[in-house]
């Protein structure tokens, strides 16, 4: 059974021009300067709170979403990440459920990961792929038991995903030969979603532990419903996966709709803690060397090529390997001869190269690629930037030309993460 479409909570932007482009570099395009001053938005369950809290509410992807906190700088939230903890609304993203005998078996389907490995509260990165073997969307997808998965997609791909799957999920469940392996679908709307990172994560959120559960026992990538203490000392069951989007240790909490303000209120009292919006998120993730949907990745790139290779496990690689994966003939084509282009990392010299930024080779003659996330790096005090360049332009180390407001500065191509990740292990 294919969920019902979400309850939508709408609120107006009364000037959403006026966000300024240095604040949030890498999500320009597409942002608030394209949206009329009446249209309506999604809030996630946290809408008021972030309100009461002096955030500053912007437009991203549907919803509204706070950009900063009071007179908190985006230099000094991301580094309080980096140093302590932060805490973010991620409410927006799209959860599902996927129950039933064939649920492994169709999820896989639609991924070139191998899900049969994975241990019950475990999880890996994937992505849902098109008949060409270009990324839908990337994803978290956590497997409970074989017959129930949680996956995460992203909230800018939200309709496009469920159309998606949807129109797999019909042919699946209309398919005699999948007679007993039907396979039911849930959207968690209106639920809760927040992440804990930075290096204290650990210590806050064990404080707020009802249950037994010890976090040390909880790697990176492994997640375990757990009891924990909210407003008012109220104690709500709330899914726990360990991982992020910063390269910090971390945490996000999935909690019931009913909760989430409770939940959130409890968390960010601890005084450790420091609200964190959309801005530094952005960096964090930058540095950390994430793809951000719609920018790093889209319908057109392949896992070979956004340096996503790793999602596709060695025994799906297998030519009679079943189920086989959308678009298997490329992928498999690129890991063999390379693709055509490929996603590097950028230390840039003088201003900091911006999304739509072209990429020259040494001689700053050719033409050999393009930059799609840049900022200076507030960790390393330079100037970082991703993009994709030819195939044999992309050795690290190699010299090249980036051109930033009609003059070419010099750059280098380096590996990321450009910020060693500190996950827990």
């Amino acid at each position: 059974m294919i969920a019902l479409q979400p309850m939508v909570r709408c609120c107006r932007i009364a000037k959403p021009t006026q966000v300024p482009r240095q604040f949030f570099p890498s999500l320009t395009r597409g942002f608030a300067t394209s949206l009329r001053v009446s249209e309506e938005l999604q809030r996630t369950p946290l809408y008021d709170f972030h309100v009461q809290n002096e955030a500053k509410m912007v437009p991203f992807a549907g919803w509204c979403m706070p950009l900063s906190y009071g007179s908190v700088g985006q230099t000094t939230a991301h580094n309080h990440v980096r140093i302590s903890a932060g805490l973010f609304d991620v409410s927006h993203m799209l959860q599902h459920h996927f129950i039933g005998t064939g649920a492994q078996e169709f999820l896989s389907t639609l991924c070139p990961s191998s899900l049969t490995s994975l241990k019950p509260f475990s999880s890996t990165l994937s992505v849902l792929l098109n008949e060409q073997g270009g990324i839908i969307d990337d994803t978290i997808i956590t497997k409970h038991s074989d017959d129930f998965f949680y996956v995460v997609t992203n909230a800018g791909r939200s309709k496009e995903d469920k159309e998606h799957i949807s129109s797999k999920l019909s042919e699946w469940n209309s398919n005699p030969a999948n007679k007993d392996k039907q396979v039911k679908w849930d959207t968690l709307d209106n639920y809760g979603l927040i992440a804990l990172q930075g290096p204290k994560s650990s210590l806050i959120l064990q404080e707020l532990i009802k249950d037994s559960t010890d976090l040390t026992q909880i790697k990176f990538g492994s997640s375990a419903y757990i009891d924990l203490i909210g407003q008012d000392d109220k104690v709500v069951r709330c899914h726990v996966a360990r991982g992020g989007y910063t390269g910090e240790d971390g945490f996000e909490i999935s909690i019931p709709p009913a909760s989430a303000v409770a939940i959130t209120t409890k968390v960010a009292s601890h005084p450790d803690v420091q609200l964190i919006g959309l801005g530094a998120r952005d960096s964090l993730r930058l540095e950390a060397g994430m793809c951000l949907y719609g920018h790093d990745l889209d319908e057109s790139i392949s896992p070979v090529e956004g340096a996503l290779s790793w999602v596709i496990s060695k025994d799906r690689r297998a030519e009679n390997a079943q189920p086989a994966f959308p678009g298997k003939s490329r992928i498999l084509s690129e890991l063999a001869s390379g693709p055509s282009r490929r996603r590097v990392g950028f230390l840039v010299v003088g201003s900091p190269a911006r999304e739509g930024s072209k990429v020259f080779d040494a001689s700053g003659e050719n033409e050999i690629g393009v930059i799609t996330s840049g900022i200076p790096s507030p960790t390393l005090g330079q100037n970082i930037a991703m993009g994709y360049v030819k195939n044999g332009q992309h050795k690290r180390g190699t010299q090249v030309k980036v051109e930033v407001r009609k003059k070419l500065r010099d750059a280098t191509i380096t590996l990321m993460p450009f910020v060693p990740t500190k996950y827990y292990k």
